[in-house]
C-alpha cells in the first residue's frame, strides 16, 4: 500500500491548470471548471495528478480508465487495483493497493463544536470524545476512522455513522470486517486508512509529492 500527498498553492493554480488538464477526461476538466474557489478545483485535480503518479510509479500502469460503480465509488477499469483520495485544508491524500481501502483526512478546525454531532454518535463514541483531554483531535480521530471505512466499504452516506461502532481499530459493516490505522500526515491534520486487510502492523510506504518535479 502507498499514500501520496501534496498541499495546495495558489500561485501554481493557472500553471496546474494548464499541465495537468491533460491527463484529465473532458468530463473531469468540465467539473473542475465549474468550481468557483481555486482552493477545490486544484484539491480535486492534484487528487488525479497523485493517483496517475502513483499508478505510474509504483504500479507501472502508463494507460488506465476511472469508471464508477453503481454506488458511485471510482475503480480503475480492468485492474485489480483499488484507491481513494480524500482532501481537506490545502493537503490532498491519495492511497492505493491492491485490496479494498478507504482514507479520511481532516483538517484539525479549533471552531468544530463536537457536541453538535452528537446525535452521529454511539454512546462509547461520544465519552471517547468528551472526557478527553483534546476534544478537537479527538474528535476528529473519530471522524476519520468513521469516514475511512464508510468509503472502504463503499456506499458511502448509505451507511449511517451510528450504525457501527470501532474497536480495537476493527469495524464490521454488513458482515464484513474492516481494519483501521491511524497515519501522521501533518500535526495540524488527523488521517486514518481502512481495508478489508488486516493492516494494523502493514508498514505503509508515505511520500510527499512535489508538483513541480512530476
Amino acid at each position: 500500500m502507498i499514500i501520496l500527498y501534496t498541499f495546495i498553492e495558489e500561485e501554481k493554480h493557472q500553471y496546474l491548470l494548464n499541465r495537468y488538464s491533460s491527463i484529465c477526461s473532458e468530463e473531469f476538466n468540465a467539473k473542475i471548471l465549474k468550481y468557483r474557489r481555486w482552493q477545490d478545483a486544484q484539491l480535486s485535480l492534484v487528487g488525479r495528478v497523485l493517483l496517475k503518479y502513483g499508478l505510474n510509479h509504483y504500479f507501472h500502469l502508463k494507460d488506465f480508465e476511472i469508471g464508477r460503480e453503481s454506488n458511485h465509488k471510482p475503480f480503475v477499469v480492468n485492474q485489480d487495483l483499488h484507491f481513494n483520495i480524500s482532501h481537506a485544508g490545502n493537503l490532498v491524500v491519495c492511497c492505493m493497493g491492491d485490496f479494498p481501502l478507504g482514507i479520511d483526512i481532516e483538517y484539525l478546525d479549533h471552531k468544530t463544536k463536537y457536541m453538535d454531532f452528537k446525535f452521529q454518535m454511539t454512546l462509547n463514541e461520544f465519552d471517547k470524545v468528551h472526557f478527553s483531554k483534546d476534544h478537537v483531535r479527538s474528535f476528529f480521530k473519530y471522524w476519520t476512522e468513521k469516514e475511512a471505512v464508510i468509503k472502504a466499504h463503499g456506499k458511502g452516506l448509505l451507511i449511517p455513522l451510528q450504525s457501527f461502532e470501532i474497536f480495537q481499530n476493527q469495524a464490521v459493516i454488513e458482515n464484513e470486517k474492516f481494519y483501521l490505522k491511524e497515519i501522521f500526515i501533518h500535526e495540524e491534520y488527523q488521517c486514518c486508512i481502512a481495508a478489508n486487510k488486516d493492516i494494523r502492523q502493514q508498514k505503509i510506504d508515505i511520500e510527499q509529492i512535489n508538483m513541480n518535479k512530476l
